[in-house]
């Protein structure tokens, strides 16, 4: 009868490591190296679904920045130059394919798959929408690997008044 709590134990938490590893091998398949995926959807400046070939779906967050939101969510408000940033992101994207690269941590606590895309050509997009003005610079330890870079263009944009640091926006 000693056994029977134990037994128990290692059932549940078992299946949950099976889910858990599941999950993994699932989401594996997107972290493979010089894979380009094609952009299956935009959700704002720096959020947007991509897809594999077998038409499998993934939400990928861009590390390190944080965009104007342009619309209402709950309680969170549409910011100004929302809608500008997502429009900049989503022409920047349409109709390309991405790699991805991750850093220590790969997901947020919305399970968004947090990645640095870079395009075909090797432009670090979350670094260029920065440098554009388009969004801040955003980054939580310890997913840091591109800070300075991502500050450096943080000061180039309001140095220069690109995007939401224009004089209109200030």
């Amino acid at each position: 009868m000693k056994l029977l709590p134990l037994l128990i134990f290692l059932i549940f938490f078992g299946k949950c490591d099976q889910t858990k590893a599941s999950e993994r091998i699932q989401n594996e398949r997107f972290a493979q190296e010089n894979v380009y995926y094609a952009i299956h959807k935009f959700v704002d400046g720096d959020t947007f679904w991509i897809t594999d070939g077998d038409g499998r779906k993934e939400k990928i967050r861009f590390i390190g920045i944080d965009a104007p939101e342009p619309r209402s969510y709950g309680k969170k408000k549409a910011q100004p130059f929302g809608k500008e940033a997502s429009a900049f992101v989503e022409s920047y994207l349409k109709g390309k394919k991405v790699r991805l690269e991750f850093d220590v941590q790969k997901y947020d606590r919305y399970q968004r798959t947090l990645a640095y895309i870079f395009m075909e050509d090797g432009t670090l997009l979350n670094d260029y929408i920065v440098r554009s003005g388009f969004a801040v610079v955003s980054t939580f330890p310890p997913n840091v690997k591109y800070q300075h870079r991502f500050l450096k263009s943080e000061r180039f944009a309001r140095d220069k008044k690109l995007g939401m640091w224009g004089e209109k926006f200030i």
